[in-house]
């Protein structure tokens, strides 16, 4: 059977008997085609099956007209608020997002970031994963003038704009909160140190704590993965000490919940016993029993934020960048897992 070859303009000027120009014009919508003209070639084009070369006009405009998007996690509404903010603006653009998680995992990521440097995005909105401790596979963006915006978990050794939430304030305002509550034996489960969202929300929670006069207890600092296992497994560890935590501030609400199941399964009452505070604001953080007191994060906005500012540098390639990093403003919600004090 022969194989059916693509319509071109050509076809399609030979079908009207017309030139391939004029096809070309209207198919563009170039103003110099009348109206009535312009709606016979479109369905001309559409009943003969014309699809456009996007890469022909991909190579004379040397843009594809897409974003990339790299990101640790899709399933985690952090993250999946952000990519609604980055598709909300880039939609508006005319540009199309191409999204890939990296599942935390720095050969996955690296082999992600290659092949969108492969397929010639025109930019690269990115968050690193917890394992990531080498940017060479970034540092090729910079290099080769791929714009590139980092968001949430940044690389401060790639110059490059910068979008964070204020994690320090965010660790200050959750100790802080549980130290009112009445916690002196405030642990923290935090992320992994090479990120500087966890060390800044470290920071913020041994402030509040110094602020108080309460002395930081090394044996209650737990770092990893921020996984339910995880979590699991540092609230095992935590309460080995003898002197048991009476709060936990957890670097994520994921590890929060875990801590809480572990908890109720052992017989230990939340908030009673043991106050609990999480960070981002997930969906279930609102609807499980307790409640999560948690951080909440600015993720469509940042999304939005990051989008803006890589199109512009897009369009603007060939003008000076002056980079910038921006600080988003993070908010305490208090629910029942903290609200020990309940007449306080």
């Amino acid at each position: 059977m022969e194989k059916r070859s693509e319509t071109t303009i050509h076809d399609i000027a030979r079908e009207l008997n017309i030139s391939a120009s004029t096809v070309s014009r209207a198919l563009n919508n170039n103003p110099i085609i009348s109206e009535p003209t312009r709606k016979l070639i479109e369905k001309t084009a559409k009943a003969m099956g014309y699809r456009p070369n996007i890469l022909a006009a991909n190579f004379r405009t040397k843009r594809t007209n897409t974003i990339g998007v790299m990101l640790p996690l899709i399933n985690r509404h952090f993250f999946s608020s952000v990519i609604s903010g980055i598709e909300e603006v880039a939609y508006d653009q005319g540009f199309t997002v191409t999204i890939s998680q990296s599942n935390d995992n720095f050969e996955k990521e690296t082999k992600i970031a290659q092949t969108l440097f492969s397929n010639r995005v025109d930019g690269l909105i990115v968050s690193i994963g917890m394992q990531t401790t080498n940017y060479d596979h970034l540092k090729l963006f910079a290099e080769k003038k791929v714009p590139l915006v980092f968001f949430d978990r940044v690389v401060d050794k790639i110059k490059a704009h910068k979008i964070i939430v204020d994690d320090y304030r965010g660790g200050f305002k959750a100790a802080s909160h549980l130290i009112e509550q009445g916690g002196k034996r405030i642990a923290h489960i935090g992320g992994p140190l090479n990120l500087k969202i966890y060390q800044d929300r470290l920071s913020g929670y041994k402030d509040a704590l110094e602020k108080a006069g309460i002395p930081v207890n090394e044996s209650m600092l737990v770092h990893n993965s921020l996984t339910r296992e995880d979590g699991t497994n540092a609230i095992k560890r935590l309460l080995q000490n003898p002197e048991k935590p009476d709060a936990i501030f957890c670097a994520n609400d994921t590890t929060a919940l875990s801590v809480i199941l572990y908890l109720r399964k052992k017989g230990i009452k939340v908030p009673d016993d043991i106050m609990v505070v999480g960070f981002s604001n997930e969906p279930f953080s609102e609807v499980v029993t307790p409640s999560i007191s948690t951080i909440k994060q600015p993720g469509f906005e940042m999304g939005k934020k990051a989008a803006e500012l890589l199109i512009k540098q897009i369009k603007q390639k060939d003008k000076p960048v002056r980079y910038k990093t921006l600080v988003m403003p993070t908010e305490l919600v208090i629910r029942e897992s903290s609200v020990k004090n309940r007449n306080k």
